[in-house]
């Protein structure tokens, strides 16, 4: 972080979601203020977090710095990755046909390989039931998803042309392919991929980020945290 702007409050958890931003922003070499968000704890409910991020959701940000001097929120990671990206003129790239192959693969990721490793991992490692109707349900489409993104990966080093907010996006989730009941060597062009961004420095950095006197959550043993986190309706307290 080299910049010496006012930082950008980033609103954050040590989740696969939330290290596509503290990714972003240290390949940007942005400067960043955490914003601890325990999920376990409900602080994604506070008033105060619902009036920058409404879908009670982390990652957030507010930028001091924002379009025309003013600051700026920005809830949603994906739409937070491409604000930066416009913002810094960089991994999110400017002619139209190149950055609508970013899009596409960081919409893919948006809307698939997230949230469909996020049920593997809930059915798989969380659910007070085992119920194997959903845990193969959502394992086998983990494993066509990653079959989708080996396939993509053949014949290129990165998803979208050049080292982009697709690959920020899609890395964290893929490093947990293990936890996914996936085997990494049936996807060797993955392999190989994940490989490449892992030895990035500024990709290790954004994995790295851990949150001050706060624990990791233990969802198989912390019952409140499965209170706050499953099956809970939005709460303004």
């Amino acid at each position: 972080m080299t910049d010496a702007a006012t930082p950008i409050e980033l609103f954050y958890w040590p989740t696969p979601n939330g290290w596509k931003i503290t990714i972003a922003l240290e390949e940007l070499g942005l400067p960043y203020a955490l914003r601890v968000v325990n999920i376990g704890r409900g602080d994604q409910f506070k008033p105060e977090f619902l009036a920058i991020s409404p879908n009670n959701k982390m990652p957030a940000i507010i930028d001091p710095d924002g379009p025309g001097g003013a600051p700026i929120s920005v809830f949603e990671s994906g739409a937070i990755l491409q604000y930066l990206g416009r913002k810094t003129g960089k991994l999110y790239p400017t002619d139209e046909r190149a950055r609508v192959e970013t899009d596409e693969w960081l919409f893919w990721q948006m809307g698939g390989f997230g949230p469909m490793l996020g049920q593997t991992h809930h059915f798989r490692q969380y659910a007070p039931e085992k119920l194997p109707y959903a845990i193969d349900r959502y394992t086998n489409e983990t494993h066509r998803l990653y079959g989708v993104l080996n396939e993509r990966l053949k014949d290129r080093e990165f998803l979208a042309g050049d080292y982009s907010i697709a690959d920020i996006a899609t890395v964290g989730w893929a490093t947990l392919w293990e936890r996914q009941g996936q085997d990494i060597a049936e996807f060797p062009h993955v392999k190989r991929w994940l490989d490449t961004l892992l030895a990035r420095p500024a990709v290790r950095r954004g994995l790295d980020v851990k949150v001050d006197g706060e624990k990791p959550l233990d969802l198989s043993a912390d019952k409140e945290a499965q209170k706050v986190l499953f099956g809970q309706r939005a709460r303004a307290s």
